[in-house]
């Protein structure tokens, strides 16, 4: 498979180049921008699980440092928060956020700078994320050196966005927020063109839990179930009757559903097993229902379990709530995207069912993510994340870039 990326330099024709002079505060210049790229494809190159991108955490460091920022490691010893602009009370900060991890996927593209750690690959987009964070950075500093920045910003790069319930925390709880008062983020988006955003007002991601559910009673013959606690009986009845109570329990506006994804109980044909075992997720569209969720979902595992006899145990593994975007703050984007590349630049776009640890920010402080278009112009092949053939068009670093200049010059 041959690449799709434009050319590293960009064309005058390219309908995402900026229509402001040369001299407007925030544009990315050239020299950085050529550097950004190359930075991209070695992190791409470098891909770093959860908690383990010590290499990516020291390259951004070290870049920030050469800026004259002093940028502080997060105790666990991977992600940064570096702060912009002196300490104001009265002014609160503007927070900029990326994610630094990779996933345990093979990278099947054929390009220079394809993984060469086996079995892990970019295939989120999170080193196009950790670049544009950079990038920004780097423009706001000058700027702020010059006396043209109106508010102090800081820059989060946070570890295991992919590991749920996510590194978010391990960054809050490093007092990543402290002092801030807003927050931003982008998502790639292999739906949305290169030179483009997704924007939504409210929920923009979905909650996102783990079941492991575990069921025991006596097993048997299968000429006498009666004797027995019919296990694979009671499973699938779990498997298909939990879904379907949950489903009235709430309200559909509220999109609570769970998928199983394993099932297993047994090994012989005539034998009544005496132990199954279920895995799924729990998807939530509404902040308040995935609040609700645990508990009704153990008092129906409880029914449904009562009527077979079987003792259960649920494991449930908290994931991440839904993103909610912030009016005032998804406005900032929009303005500020508005502001650098115009109006028709900006697009609607739905609710996604993934899950994403940008939310835990925004359950502190008011934010909002945007969806950064990255399928390259005229690209028609439908793509999406989580794949081993992921890859970007690496204009939209310079578009991510220029939207979070464009921001805190706005905030």
């Amino acid at each position: 498979m041959r690449s799709t990326l434009t050319e590293v330099t960009d064309s005058p024709s390219d309908p995402f180049d900026p229509s402001d002079p040369a001299e407007a505060p925030g544009l990315l210049p050239e020299r950085l921008r050529a550097e950004l790229v190359a930075l991209r494809r070695d992190l791409h190159m470098h891909p770093e699980p959860g908690r383990q991108e010590f290499r990516t955490t020291a390259a951004v460091k070290a870049r920030l440092e050469q800026a004259g920022l002093c940028p502080h490691v997060l105790p666990g010893g991977t992600g940064i928060i570096c702060d912009i602009g002196a300490t104001d009370p009265s002014r609160p900060r503007l927070a900029l956020r990326a994610d630094l991890d990779a996933l345990p996927i093979q990278d099947m593209k054929r390009v220079d700078y394809r993984s060469t750690v086996p079995g892990m690959a970019h295939a989120c987009g999170h080193d196009v994320h950790t670049t544009t964070v950079l990038g920004a950075g780097l423009v706001l500093a000058e700027l702020e050196q010059q006396g043209q920045l109106p508010c102090p910003v800081r820059l989060i790069f946070q570890p295991a966005e992919e590991v749920m319930p996510g590194g978010a925390l391990d960054a809050i709880k490093a007092g990543a927020l402290d002092g801030v008062g807003r927050i931003l983020a982008v998502h790639c988006d292999p739906k949305v063109e290169v030179g483009r955003i997704g924007l939504r007002q409210g929920p923009i991601t979905s909650a996102a839990d783990r079941l492991e559910l575990s069921l025991d009673g006596a097993g048997g013959h299968t000429a006498r179930p009666h004797l027995t606690t019919d296990l694979v009986m009671a499973v699938a009845k779990m498997a298909t009757e939990l879904p379907a109570v949950l489903a009235r329990r709430t309200d559909p506006r509220s999109g609570l559903s769970i998928v199983w994804g394993r099932i297993q109980s047994g090994s012989a044909a005539n034998v009544i097993p005496q132990h199954a075992e279920l895995e799924g997720t729990v998807r939530c569209l509404e902040l308040s229902a995935w609040h609700d969720a645990p508990d009704l979902v153990h008092e129906v595992i409880d029914q449904v379990a009562g009527m077979y006899r079987a003792k259960w145990e649920l494991t449930y593994h908290r994931g991440v709530p839904p993103v909610v975007n912030e009016s005032v703050s998804t406005e900032l984007l929009r303005d500020a995207m508005t502001a650098r590349y115009g109006a028709h630049t900006v697009e609607d776009t739905e609710q996604s069912l993934g899950g994403e640890d940008f939310s835990w920010y925004l359950e502190k402080v008011p934010g909002a993510l945007a969806r950064l278009g990255v399928r390259p112009v005229g690209d028609t092949a439908s793509r999406d994340l989580h794949q081993g053939d992921f890859d970007v068009d690496e204009g939209a670093i310079k578009v991510g870039v220029e939207l979070f200049t464009s921001a805190a010059l706005l905030a």
